[in-house]
């Protein structure tokens, strides 16, 4: 049985047009389903809009889904309420963006790491001691950080806290949601090396969030590509990326750069036209069907179903057969 098992979530956010006019609706996850594995990460990629946030908060009931089931070792998390809900949020919990607007800044360190803890009904003050040294030195810091305050802190350093904190109540799984994005390179590959020894230590897996391919290569075991939504790709990353079967994984691949300037100049690209559409107006069959090179009528008019492809992974295209020419060597 797999840790967590989402089953078709879809959420849409009531808006309003413009004064007087009718209420719209953005439909910012549609019919999202993955697994986890115990030990294990998922990345999930897309730009900006594609919903790979809101499906995060939808996970931990920070958000209410409109439909969908998500089960954490068994157990309906969405049915959860009070006590039983913090139980499951403290087994999953999440590390945002921004360390420094997650972090209170009139704590210290120490009471930081160590409020989940508390929540949990730890009381003993040398416990919470002990528990602080022993968190901060999993993620690399000195146990003499735990008297310093968040301002006093780098970027890496605020987000090492905050996966300290993530680590106190022994999750299952953390929520990494753009958890790097905001870090230099230098400092986002050491956080990364942080993650990949923990997961090795303490066996806890990862929902990966990012919009940086290459990174999600690096870190995640499987990959869940998303656009307007909806997961459009997913399976063992190597094999997404060896063998991209949906026109817009084949785009995304193709626009990460490659560090050799006449191996980039030589690459062709997939000719994908256009814009993103607004997710208060999806269009119609399939979502990428505006910006697809292969395009036909069929895709205009139907929703593609989830195709399962001999590389052992799978694909929401109509298409999948047909070779896209412009992206040959994207591996």
């Amino acid at each position: 049985m797999s840790l967590l098992q989402v089953d078709n979530l879809a959420k849409a956010f009531p808006a309003r047009r413009g004064l007087g006019s009718r209420r719209a609706y953005v439909h910012a996850v549609r019919d999202v389903s993955f697994s986890i594995e115990r030990g294990r990460t998922l990345g999930v990629v897309g730009e900006s809009g594609s919903g790979k946030s809101t499906t995060a908060r939808l996970l931990l009931g920070l958000v209410r889904p409109d439909t969908g089931t998500v089960t954490l070792d068994g157990t309906d998390v969405l049915s959860a309420r009070g006590d039983r809900l913090h139980a499951l949020r403290r087994r999953m919990p999440m590390v945002f963006q921004d360390p420094y607007s997650s972090l209170d800044p009139t704590w210290q360190v120490r009471d930081i790491v160590t409020e989940p803890a508390v929540l949990a009904g730890e009381r003993d003050r040398d416990a919470l001691a002990g528990r602080a040294e022993e968190l901060l030195t999993l993620v690399g810091l000195a146990p003499a950080f735990a008297q310093r305050y968040p301002h006093e802190l780098s970027g890496g350093q605020r987000q090492r806290i905050a996966l300290a904190r993530a680590l106190a109540c022994d999750p299952d799984l953390i929520v990494l949601d753009e958890a790097v994005a905001a870090l230099d390179v230098s400092t986002r590959a050491g956080i990364i090396n942080t993650l990949t020894d923990l997961q090795d230590r303490l066996g806890v897996a990862y929902l990966f969030i990012s919009h940086d391919l290459a990174l999600v290569r690096v870190v995640s075991h499987e990959l869940a590509v998303m656009y307007l939504g909806r997961i459009v790709e997913s399976g063992p990353t190597e094999e997404v990326y060896a063998h991209p079967a949906h026109p817009y994984t084949r785009a995304l691949i193709a626009a990460a750069p490659v560090p050799d300037p006449v191996v980039q100049k030589a690459r062709e690209r997939p000719p994908v036209r256009g814009e993103v559409p607004s997710a208060l107006a999806v269009p119609s069959g399939c979502a990428f069907h505006p910006r697809c090179p292969l395009a036909t009528e069929v895709c205009r008019t139907t929703e593609p179903p989830v195709v399962p492809l001999a590389t052992g992974h799978a694909a929401t295209c109509h298409h999948t057969d047909l070779p896209l020419t412009a992206t040959k060597g994207i591996t």
